[in-house]
């Protein structure tokens, strides 16, 4: 057996040449076979690397000196030139501009109409809350890019980052989940569904995604996230969370299941639309523009990023992984990331193109016309209609 140090120095065990601990080495060693470094801490040092993993597939870890020298070991493979960090800074500038432009017009509009709100009305609202908080963190990352891949901000701010990142990003796929949810029961079921459509419903639904997002991902407030190398401070949230393959689990249920959910509501409405009842054809022509909308979303933004965290978690810290996939593999994080803060920038074109009062609503502000009242909300009574269940939005 052997033991195998970063600097690439092999000792077989038992032999005089065995490494000893010295402050000038290394304290990480790789043992074959396995995907975690054995510490081998100087005598009277007490090791104080705890994690905990959160439904986002990664781990909160506690950075200690271990964790310091092991990730300058791969800190060379993975960092950002300085065109990426031109790049993804621009990227962010500008993501930041519309997704803050975007949702937040887009909040006020949904807030304004509460009172006349429908339950899909009730979950963009959410939606747009979503991003609009996701949005708040993007300049944080602009700043990194622009100071040579630097955290300047401090302990709370890095762990905060991480926190609503991932908490807005998770809370946006369920949304986007519970929306096409609603569009099943709207277009299929649009009678039997009435008594369960209802705005009431939604908040109820939209406040426990809240706090059931929120707890999972609270692991990453609760651990140190950052680390110093080379008069660098490194927040671990920026692209170099600790991946762990026991977490590919709870990644797996974080967005599988959302995903698949939506794409089989999808699919049951477009065969409804094709089997049922003749539908007016505006009413097919929007069932449709939603399921493209939603799904395009999905795609270019959500499942780029848990494809390739997938295979990150699985090869970034293997033995047999080069320096050059490594690089491949961290840059291939980078961009990912970058489309999952896309969302935010997308989301309000959606609402543009699927929410009619919004889309009206947005051309009479723009057109400098008064925005005309909600209409009246019947005491919370409905009279709703297969009809009007079917072309709320």
């Amino acid at each position: 057996m052997l033991i195998h140090s970063p600097a690439l120095r092999e000792w077989p065990l038992g032999t005089p040449e065995a490494p000893v601990w010295t402050p000038a080495e290394s304290d990480a060693w790789l043992v074959p076979g396995s995907l975690e470094s054995v510490c081998l801490l100087p005598p009277g040092s007490v090791p104080r690397s705890t994690s905990s993993r959160s439904m986002n597939g990664l781990e909160a870890a506690s950075p200690d000196l271990t964790a310091n020298t092991s990730l300058v070991s791969t800190e060379q493979c993975g960092q950002e030139t300085p065109l990426e960090n031109i790049l993804f800074a621009s990227f962010y500038l500008l993501d930041f501009i519309l997704a803050f432009g975007g949702n937040a017009l887009a909040l006020w509009l949904f807030v304004r109409d509460h009172k006349s709100g429908t339950p899909a009305n009730v979950f963009l609202m959410h939606l747009a809350v979503a991003d609009l908080s996701c949005v708040l963190v993007l300049p944080t990352r602009l700043v990194y890019h622009f100071s040579g891949n630097h955290w300047p901000f401090g302990e709370i701010p890095c762990r905060l980052t991480g926190f609503l990142f991932y908490l807005n990003m998770y809370a946006s796929i369920y949304f986007l989940t519970c929306i096409s949810a609603d569009r099943f029961l709207a277009i299929v079921h649009p009678v039997k569904s009435l008594k369960l459509r209802r705005p009431l419903h939604a908040h109820l639904a939209c406040a426990f995604l809240w706090v059931v997002v929120a707890v999972a991902m609270a692991p990453l407030l609760v651990s140190p996230q950052t680390v110093q190398t080379n008069h660098t401070v490194i927040c671990l949230q920026l692209y170099r969370e600790k991946a762990s393959q026991h977490a590919l689990a709870s990644l797996a249920v974080a967005f599988t299941f959302p995903f698949v959910t939506t794409v089989t509501c999808y699919l049951l409405i477009i065969r409804s639309l094709r089997q049922g009842p003749r539908v007016e054809r505006r009413l097919k022509n929007k069932a449709v523009r939603m399921i493209a909308a939603v799904l395009a979303i999905f795609l270019v933004c959500f499942v780029p990023y848990h494809v390739h965290r997938s295979v990150y978690v699985l090869r970034y810290h293997g033995h047999h992984t080069s320096c050059a996939a490594q690089r491949i593999l961290a840059l291939g994080n980078r961009i990912t990331s970058c489309l999952t803060s896309l969302n935010g920038a997308l989301d309000p074109v959606m609402y543009f193109f699927v929410a009619e009062k919004f889309r009206d609503a947005l051309c009479n502000l723009l057109c400098g016309k008064r925005l005309p009242g909600p209409p009246p909300s019947g005491d919370g009574k409905t009279n709703e209609s297969s009809l009007s269940a079917r072309s709320e939005l």
